[in-house]
């Protein structure tokens, strides 16, 4: 892969701090960074590839939502699911998009890792205290093989423009039903879906989470190609073709996970796991049945990736 097609596929660093901190932006693997206008040469003598990101460059740019489990005022049983911020459906809705996002310590890694999952063209804003956790997550991604691989969609969803769409994206991407945003009707996915159709009125567009549930139903919990069980705070995006598939696994709940079932449609040789904070795991609970495929991860960070081979 040439350099300039990995930047691309990789968030950017943004670094107000002043150049004195190079050691320690070098110590954390760093050697491209977004930097204000007048820094930028400072950081080009220091041995960097600074990138000049000032307030034009802001501005081109589309404002991303901090990653992770948000509070809300309005919830307060224990009971309710947890409201996921996630950018992915964003990236989906736009995929030529580009977008920034200045995140906090504790999520600096959780930002990274979604923007490469995605393959998005992010810009993050990271605090000090955050650089050695992004500078982490950027060795980790540049650990996992590169594949070429088309995005699986279950569902082609027809962009009206309403004020309703984007929220019925968010809440569809939060319960892991992978779709694909469409301008015409899609003949390889199981479901299209058009707001102000006989299947889909547009008066049951303005309760997005019921549209959202509705839509699940008419697809049907057996036709989904991605099902995840034990954690409602992690979200899935996944690859494939005929004969290989990429499942990229984001934990938006800021500590580890244990015990998360995942279950892929088809069938699919026992895969290996690529975690964040631990390297290659076996999967466990391996099994083909009904289908589909099942296994187990005993522990997820931020994030992980998984590449899975067609069974013979």
């Amino acid at each position: 892969m040439s350099l300039l097609l990995l930047l691309a596929t990789l968030p950017s660093l943004y670094w107000a701090q002043p150049v004195e901190t190079a050691p320690a932006v070098r110590r954390a693997g760093i050697e491209r960074l977004c930097v204000p206008l007048e820094a930028v040469a400072a950081w080009r003598d220091a041995g960097f590839a600074a990138v000049p990101f000032g307030e034009k460059e802001r501005a081109a740019r589309v404002e991303l939502q901090v990653p992770g489990v948000a509070g809300r005022a309005d919830v307060a049983s224990a009971t309710n699911r947890p409201w996921v911020d996630a950018n992915g459906w964003r990236f989906l809705r736009s995929p030529a998009g580009r977008f920034r996002c200045d995140v906090p310590s504790r999520t600096s890694a959780l930002a990274a890792a979604e923007a490469f999952a995605y393959g998005a063209d992010v810009v993050l804003g990271v605090e000090t205290g955050g650089l050695e956790d992004f500078g982490r997550m950027l060795a980790f991604v540049r650990s996992v093989p590169e594949v070429d691989l088309p995005a699986d969609a279950d569902i082609a969803i027809q962009d009206d423009g309403s004020d309703v769409f984007e929220e019925i994206l968010n809440l569809m991407a939060r319960g892991n039903l992978l779709f694909r945003v469409v301008r015409e009707p899609a003949a390889d996915v199981p479901l299209n879906v058009r707001i102000g159709s006989k299947e889909f009125p547009r008066e049951t567009a303005e309760d997005p989470a019921a549209f959202a549930l509705s839509v699940r139903r008419r697809l049907t919990d057996g036709k989904r190609s991605l099902r995840l069980y034990g954690s409602e705070a992690v979200l899935g995006r996944l690859l494939r073709d005929g004969s290989r598939a990429r499942l990229h696994l984001l934990n938006y709940g800021g500590r580890p996970i244990e015990g998360l079932r995942v279950r892929l449609l088809g069938a699919w040789a026992q895969p290996e796991a690529l975690v964040f904070g631990e390297g290659r795991v076996a999967v466990e609970d391996y099994a083909t049945r009904d289908g589909a495929t099942e296994f187990s991860l005993t522990s997820l960070g931020p994030c992980a990736v998984i590449d899975l081979a067609a069974a013979r």
